[in-house]
């Protein structure tokens, strides 16, 4: 990539430049992504199933848009390759992500961004608006499918690109494994965009690698959340009833034992001032005024 016909005084591109060279000199089996010759503000990508899933073997591509204030606003993602976890042709809201530059640091990178979108493959939608949750034998086909031939997407120049990615991610990849009896689903999955419509069977989920949706329909969200784990998590609930019981078996005062400790500091009070009163009646007593305080009294 020729960088003389880049202005290195920006930031940003000065920062991508950095990237592209860190990505040719440090390859990864696990993903692949270059930016357009003509626009190095728009990468290609592909990464690999994570291993021991239904994703394993499959290879996925998509798309990275950075923004001109790159590194310090997120990049925008989306899949072009079907896959059983997220739509195609769809923005993936991720904390990595341009829907969440709260979360943002500066540090990050695309390769920051690649670990962590493969790391969410596996995980639950938890009906997401735009994830998807296609059964595991469906996701399976799909990865197999997807190894067939890149998808097709954009200009030439990008088709160039994703085709030599594809290339090389399928000399990385091994073939798709079976699907172990641990992974297959126990209970039919549904599309959980909140309209309620079921999978498609195998069948069509194969036939929905054939055909991508339009490059230019409009941008939707998936709404999805990294994964966090607090430093200190919460205690679990058998810990809780396990603390409920010891407070529940702890031997509580008895009212008697308190009411005769009142009783004797009482007494004691009261032998206290009578003890006092003795005092002072002998004081007077041996003063010469013994007897007119018995007058009076």
């Amino acid at each position: 990539m020729a960088e003389d016909k880049y202005n290195l005084k920006n930031p940003g591109v000065k920062r991508i430049l950095q990237e592209v060279k860190e990505m040719q000199s440090n390859p990864s089996d696990d993903f692949m992504s270059l930016p357009l010759e003509e626009n190095i503000f728009e990468w290609q990508f592909a990464i690999r199933g994570p291993s021991d899933t239904e994703f394993e073997g499959g290879i996925y591509h998509g798309r990275i848009q950075l923004p001109a204030e790159y590194p310090f606003q997120p990049p925008s993602f989306m899949l072009l390759t079907p896959n059983g976890r997220f739509e195609t042709q769809t923005k993936i809201c991720l904390s990595i992500s341009n829907h969440h530059p709260e979360h943002w640091q500066p540090s990050w990178s695309v390769r920051t961004a690649l670990v962590a979108l493969i790391a969410f493959m596996p995980t639950s939608p938890n009906g997401a608006l735009g994830s998807l949750d296609y059964k595991k034998e469906e996701r399976h086909a799909l990865a197999i499918k997807s190894r067939e031939a890149a998808p097709k997407f954009g200009t030439p120049e990008r088709q160039k690109l994703i085709d030599e990615i594809h290339e090389y991610m399928l000399s990385k990849s091994p073939p798709v494994p079976q699907l172990n009896s641990s992974q297959a689903p126990e209970e039919p999955s549904t599309n959980r965009e909140g309209e309620g419509q079921t999978n498609p069977p195998n069948g069509s989920a194969i036939a929905a690698a054939d055909e991508l949706s339009d490059p230019r329909v409009a941008d939707r969200i998936v709404e999805e959340e990294p994964p966090q784990v607090p430093l200190n998590a919460n205690p679990s609930p058998v810990s809780r009833q396990a603390s409920a019981a010891r407070l529940l078996q702890k031997p509580m005062p008895r009212v008697q034992r308190q009411a005769d400790d009142r009783l004797l500091t009482w007494a004691a009070v009261g032998l206290t001032i009578a003890i006092m009163v003795l005092l002072l009646k002998k004081f007077l007593k041996s003063s010469g005024h013994g007897a007119v305080f018995m007058d009076e009294s």
